[in-house]
């Protein structure tokens, strides 16, 4: 879907204070990127612009030729000449056993992250797939639609688990596509574009309420996951690195 049709208002409860936020627009590409105040600089945005058309360009180009890339709801194997952001997703894909697209908001941040070397904190925002590198704690509030819990707690990050990522999969929020019901299933990895594989495949195999057990077990067996926080209605369960926080509102969340 064309983001200018995606409400973002969710990206407030992603500001911290000691961050410097821009945006970055690439076709469906509307990145959201914090970056530690003192290195900010003007042409960051501009910067991160020609590295995305480049990446996007690579990935357009093997699609082209690979459709199958595109559709596919199950892994695929790679083609001679394949991008690297290509390979990242589907390297995420074989892991979490989903489509190679399932990773792509996850790789682009992860991809923009890793460009930012020269800044010791920094958070990329994709259709709230998060890439976190950080020297201080961080708290991800947790969106999940209708559920009472929504906006209500959030997710305490730690610097020693930096980088890594933090993706959450709705069936009932945005325009991603979903197999299951969740209104949330967020997935803290070692990497972004594996978190986002994840949480939608944990995403998937919740059509009610009384599934969350089984996306647990079924992330809890992929390596590199670190943890997992699924919620349906009135009802969540997490599992691993999970440290949830109650909080009030966005001020809270820095």
């Amino acid at each position: 879907m064309n983001s200018d049709f995606v409400s973002r208002k969710y990206r407030r409860y992603h500001r911290g204070r000691d961050l410097e936020y821009f945006r970055v627009r690439v076709k469906q590409t509307d990145l959201f990127i914090g970056v530690t105040k003192e290195r900010y600089r003007p042409n960051l945005a501009a910067r991160i612009e020609e590295r995305m058309y480049s990446v996007r360009a690579g990935l357009e180009t093997y699609i082209a030729s690979h459709p199958e890339f595109l559709t596919s709801l199950e892994p695929v194997a790679l083609k001679p000449g394949a991008p690297e952001i290509a390979k990242r997703m589907a390297r995420a894909a074989v892991l979490a056993g989903v489509g190679p697209m399932a990773a792509v908001a996850g790789a682009f941040a992860e991809e923009v992250g890793e460009v930012l070397t020269d800044c010791p904190d920094v958070i990329v925002e994709n259709g709230g797939d998060l890439y976190i590198r950080t020297t201080r704690e961080r708290l991800v509030m947790v969106a999940a639609g209708h559920s009472p819990f929504s906006h209500r707690i959030a997710v305490r990050i730690q610097p020693r688990e930096s980088p890594l990522g933090v993706c959450t999969s709705s069936g009932t929020v945005g325009p991603s596509l979903s197999l299951g019901r969740a209104d949330a299933a967020l997935v803290k990895a070692a990497s972004a574009s594996l978190a986002d594989a994840v949480a939608t495949g944990a995403g998937n195999r919740v059509a009610t309420k009384d599934r969350l057990e089984t996306a647990i077990a079924y992330a809890q067996s992929i390596a590199g996951v670190t943890g997992i926080l699924v919620i349906k209605d009135d009802r969540m369960a997490a599992w691993g690195d999970i440290e949830l926080v109650p909080v009030k509102g966005p001020d809270e969340t820095d």
